[in-house]
């Protein structure tokens, strides 16, 4: 699931992570991921922070509340400690900074190969 008020990100970032055989679904904010989550089930959610609607942070919440296993990734254009802060105490797993992109395909290609190891 990516999560991003912005269409032109939310390819940038299906490009980049999604292999073949990939279900992404996009959404333009924190209140339709939340609306989308139970039909979609997603095991990774890249999510931005600052979008209109509700707080990201506190869908992060409510999304790891639902799925515990899902990992959440915040894709922001900014690097503020509090904005980490927020982000890691609402249960994401990692956060990666738009300058830096080329970050969230690694994290996500070794995330897969971790799990087809089984680690």
């Amino acid at each position: 699931m990516i999560v991003d008020d912005h269409e032109g990100m939310r390819g940038t970032i299906r490009r980049l992570i999604a292999t073949p055989g990939d279900d992404v679904i996009e959404c333009g904010s924190a209140d339709e991921a939340l609306l989308r989550l139970s039909e979609f089930k997603p095991d990774c959610v890249t999510m931005d922070v600052n979008m209109p609607g509700s707080c990201a942070f506190k869908a992060t919440r409510t999304i790891r509340e639902a799925h515990p296993l899902v990992r959440v990734v915040f894709v922001s254009s900014h690097d503020l400690p509090d904005y980490r802060r927020a982000a890691f105490d609402a249960g994401a797993t990692d956060y990666v900074v738009k300058d830096n992109l080329t970050d969230l395909y690694l994290l996500i290609a070794t995330k897969r190969f971790l799990s087809r190891l089984h680690l």
